[in-house]
C-alpha cells in the first residue's frame, strides 16, 4: 500500500484548507538556492538519515548535500516521482513526511505552515525548477562579527551569516547555516548563539551549501591582577608568541636550567640522553653562548642524522614489507645521506616524486613502491607534504573542507602514468612513465579526469598541467613551489610538533579551514623564513631550539597553568620507543643486541620495524610504518607498558647485567656518594638534590648487598617520570 497524506485528520492551519494553495506570495524558488539548504539544515542529508552510504528506507541523498544535482534527480525521478503532487502541492510526500502527516522514520522536521513548508510548497507549485548554477551557486560566506572576543566565561554573542551568490545577490542565511565549535567546552553553540563556557580559544566552523568559513572565539581569564612581565626574547618566535600570550593574558614560564635544557635538546635533536660527563661539563661551562653552541654541535652530529632518518623513515613508510630487506636498507641510506648533506627539503621531495629507473640504482624511486597505485600515492603526497587529508573526497565531497570528489580524481591523475615492472635482480623494480592506457576515470560516470592542481601555485610550465607522461614533473614543481600555500607551512608545522609535542596546527597532517593554527602570524613567518633559507631543515630546527619559547620550563604559574595550546610552557612528552631503549642503554651501560645488526647498534639506527628486541619497541609505540599518518606512532602510557617497566625482562636484565654501569662501579670501588650521583646523571641527566642524595646514601648503606641495593636504586630511577618523559 502506498503512503498517502490523510488530510482529513491533519491539523492544518485555519488559514488554508487541504488541496488549496496557502495564502502567501510566491517568489521565485529554485532547488539550488532555496530547497537544498532546507534539506541540509533539516538533517535529511546527514549520515544517520538519507545521506548514509546506502541511504535510509530505500531513499538516498548525497552526504551533507555535496551533490545537489544528484539530490534533485533522486527527489524527482526515484519511484516514478511519487514524492510530488504538482497538481496539489500540499498532498506531496515531500511535505507530508517531514511534517509527519504520514509515518516518517526521521520524525518531525518542520511544522505545517512554517517558513520551510511554504518554501517547498511554492517550489512544487512552480514546477520544481532546479535553478541556474551560474547564478544560484554560493560563492562565499560573510560572517559578522569577524571575531568574537569575550572578557570572561558566561558572555554570549550572536553570529550573522550571509551568502553571496554567483549572480552577486546576497541573503541572510543564518537560520539555514550550520555553526559548530571545534572546542565546545570553550565556546558552546546553540544555533547561531555562542556562549563562552571556559577560558580558552575555539574556532567556529560556519557551513552553508558546501561553502565554509571560520570565526575565531577567545574567552579571556577574568581573574584580576594580570600584569605582563616581559621575558627575554631570543628571536622572532618569541616576539610573535609573546604578542599572542599578552593578548590572551597568559604569562609564559621562564627558561629551564642548563641541565634540563641539555637533556631536552639532546633528545629532540639527537634522540639520546647526554652522558654524565657531558652533563657535568655543560653545567660547569661559563660561556653565555653555550646553549647556541650546544645546538650547533648537536645538529652537526651523526646522532642528529640517525634521529631524523628515523623520523622521515616513519613518514615515508620505509618497511621491508613493501621494499624487501635490501630495498629498505637502501632507502634508509638515501634518506640518511640526504639529511647528512642537509639537502634542501624541496629538492629531496622533488627527487622522490620525479624518480625513475631501477629502485636499486635510484633509491628515491622506492617512494612509489610503497603505495604503487595512483590514488594512495596522491593521498600520501598530499598528507605528508601538504598536510592535507584527501581520502574523504574519494567517495564524496569532503564534508568539512573545500575539496571535492572531482578534485580527488584530478589530483590522482598526476600519478596515473606511473608504471612499475620487475627488474633483473631479485626484489628490484623499474619505475617508468607509461605512454598509454593511464587515464584516470571518475567512478560515477567514467569520464576521463585530467590532472588539475587543487590550489593555485606556480610551476615552470604555462597553462594547464600536461596530460601526457610528463604530468609527474609538473606535480613535483607545483607541490614544492615557493608560493604553494601549504608545502612550506605544513613542513615547518610538522617539525615544530617534534619539539613541542603538538603543532601550531594540530594534528599536523590535517590542515583545513575548520582546524586553524593557534598562532597564524607565527606559522606564516616560520614558513617564510624556511623558504627564504632555501628549505633548510637545519636552519629551521636551529631557529626553534634557540627560542625561549622552546626552552620554557614545564613549571606553570597562575596565568598559564590551564594553557595547552599556546606554548606558554613546556608540556612533558613521553620518550618514543627508540629514545626510551637508547636512554635505558645509556643509564644502565648495557646496549641491546638487535638481530641482523652490529653489536653497537642503537635503537634509532635499526632499518625498519621488523628489527626489534623482545617486543619492547613495539609495546612502547614504534609504528609499523604501514601508514604515513603521525598518529601511527603512539606516545601513550598503558597498563601493559607499566607492567613491562616494573617486571619486564628488558629493564631487569640491563640493570643487573654483569658488565653494566652498576657492576662496573661496584668493582671499581666507587664511593657511595659518587655512585648515587652517577646514577642520577646517567638516568635523569642532572645532579641529585640534597634530599635525593641523602635518601640514596641511606638506602645504599642500609644493609648488606650493596650491589643489589645500587641496582634497586637504578631500577627506581629508570621507572620514574623524570626518566620516561622529556621535560
Amino acid at each position: 500500500m502506498t503512503d498517502r497524506p490523510k488530510f482529513g485528520s491533519c491539523p492544518y492551519s485555519s488559514s488554508f484548507k487541504p488541496g488549496s494553495s496557502p495564502p502567501l506570495t510566491r517568489p521565485k524558488v529554485t532547488f539550488l538556492r532555496d530547497v537544498a539548504p532546507i534539506l541540509n539544515k533539516s538533517g535529511c542529508t546527514s549520515g544517520p538519515c538519507h545521506g548514509a552510504a546506502k541511504g535510509k528506507n530505500g531513499f538516498k541523498l548525497s552526504l551533507r548535500g555535496y551533490d545537489p544535482q544528484f539530490d534533485y534527480e533522486a527527489l524527482l525521478y526515484d519511484l516514478s516521482s511519487r514524492r510530488f503532487n504538482r497538481a496539489d502541492p500540499a498532498r506531496s510526500l515531500m511535505l507530508a513526511k517531514p511534517t509527519q502527516q504520514v509515518p516518517h522514520g526521521g520524525g518531525l522536521r518542520f511544522e505545517i505552515g512554517s517558513a520551510y513548508y511554504k518554501t517547498i510548497y511554492n517550489w512544487i507549485a512552480q514546477g520544481v525548477p532546479f535553478g541556474d548554477p551560474a547564478k544560484d551557486a554560493v560563492r562565499r560566506l560573510e560572517v559578522e562579527p569577524k571575531e568574537i572576543f569575550m572578557n570572561a566565561p558566561g558572555e554570549s554573542a550572536v553570529v550573522k551569516v550571509s551568502a553571496i551568490f554567483a549572480d552577486g545577490g546576497q541573503r541572510d542565511v543564518t537560520r539555514e547555516a550550520v555553526v559548530e565549535s571545534n572546542v565546545p567546552d570553550v565556546a558552546a553553540v546553540a544555533d547561531a548563539s555562542v556562549k563562552g563556557a571556559r577560558t580558552g580559544e575555539a574556532t567556529l566552523l560556519v557551513r552553508y551549501q558546501g561553502t565554509f568559513t571560520t570565526l575565531p572565539v577567545t574567552v579571556l581569564n577574568p581573574k584580576p591582577g594580570f600584569a605582563w612581565k616581559q621575558l627575554p626574547q631570543n628571536n622572532y618566535i618569541d616576539r610573535l608568541n609573546d604578542a599572542k600570550l599578552q593578548r590572551l593574558k597568559i604569562q609564559p614560564s621562564p627558561a629551564v636550567d642548563d641541565a634540563t635544557f641539555l637533556r631536552r635538546v639532546s633528545l629532540d635533536l639527537k634522540g639520546q640522553l647526554p652522558t654524565p660527563e657531558e652533563v657535568q661539563a655543560f653545567v660547569a661551562y661559563a660561556s653565555k653562548a653555550k646553549r647556541v653552541e650546544l645546538i650547533e654541535k648537536s645538529i652537526a652530529s651523526s646522532a642528529y642524522v640517525d634521529h631524523w632518518t628515523l623520523k622521515w623513515g616513519d613518514l615515508l613508510q620505509n618497511n621491508r614489507k613493501y621494499l624487501g630487506e635490501k630495498g629498505a636498507f637502501e632507502f634508509r641510506e638515501w634518506i640518511r645521506d640526504s639529511l647528512a648533506q642537509n639537502k634542501p627539503y624541496d629538492r629531496m621531495v622533488r627527487e622522490m616524486l620525479t624518480s625513475k629507473g631501477s629502485s636499486y640504482e635510484n633509491p628515491a624511486a622506492k617512494f612509489y613502491r610503497v603505495t604503487r597505485d595512483p590514488k594512495p600515492t596522491m593521498e600520501k603526497t598530499t598528507q605528508v607534504f601538504l598536510g592535507v587529508r584527501m581520502v574523504c573526497a574519494q567517495c564524496h565531497d569532503h564534508p568539512f573542507e573545500r575539496w571535492t570528489q572531482n578534485q580527488y580524481y584530478e589530483m590522482a591523475a598526476f600519478f596515473s602514468a606511473v608504471g612499475l615492472r620487475p627488474g633483473y635482480e631479485v626484489g628490484e623494480e623499474i619505475l617508468y612513465d607509461q605512454r598509454q592506457d593511464y587515464d584516470m576515470k571518475h567512478p560515477k560516470d567514467g569520464r576521463v579526469m585530467n590532472p588539475k592542481f587543487i590550489l593555485p601555485a606556480t610551476w615552470s610550465g604555462t597553462g594547464a598541467p600536461p596530460t601526457d607522461a610528463q604530468r609527474r614533473q609538473a606535480y613535483a614543481e607545483w607541490l614544492t613551489a615557493t608560493d604553494n600555500p601549504f608545502f612550506a607551512k605544513s613542513t615547518v608545522n610538522r617539525v615544530w610538533s617534534y619539539f613541542f609535542g603538538r603543532g601550531i596546527i594540530d594534528p599536523v597532517d590535517d590542515i583545513r579551514a575548520s582546524n586553524p593554527p593557534s598562532n597564524p602570524a607565527l606559522l606564516d613567518v616560520l614558513a617564510k623564513d624556511f623558504i627564504d633559507h632555501n628549505f633548510d631543515l637545519r636552519h629551521l630546527m636551529r631557529t626553534i631550539a634557540n627560542s625561549r619559547t622552546y626552552q620554557a620550563s614545564v613549571a606553570t604559574n597562575e596565568w598559564n597553568e590551564k594553557d595547552g595550546e599556546n606554548f606558554s610552557h613546556a608540556i612533558p612528552r613521553r620518550l618514543s620507543a627508540e629514545e626510551l631503549m637508547d636512554a635505558l642503554a645509556l643509564a644502565t651501560g648495557v646496549r641491546p643486541v638487535f638481530p641482523e645488526a652490529p653489536p653497537d647498534t642503537r635503537a634509532e639506527q635499526v632499518t625498519d620495524p621488523h628489527v626489534g628486541k623482545d617486543g619492547f619497541l613495539d609495546l612502547f609505540g614504534r609504528p609499523a610504518r604501514e601508514s604515513s599518518c603521525e598518529c601511527e606512532r603512539r606516545a601513550d602510557l598503558s597498563l601493559p607498558q607499566a607492567l613491562n617497566l616494573v617486571n619486564g625482562k628488558t629493564i631487569s636484565d640491563a640493570v643487573a647485567d654483569a658488565n653494566g654501569r652498576v657492576a662496573k662501579a661496584i668493582l671499581s670501588g666507587r664511593p657511595d656518594r659518587d655512585l648515587v650521583t652517577e646514577l642520577y646523571l646517567a638516568s635523569l641527566s642532572r645532579q641529585p638534590s640534597a634530599a635525593e642524595l641523602e635518601s640514596g646514601l641511606k638506602y645504599l648503606q642500609g644493609g648488606a648487598g650493596r650491589a643489589a641495593r645500587a641496582q634497586d636504586l637504578l631500577w627506581a630511577l629508570v621507572n620514574s617520570k623524570g626518566f620516561l618523559y622529556n621535560y
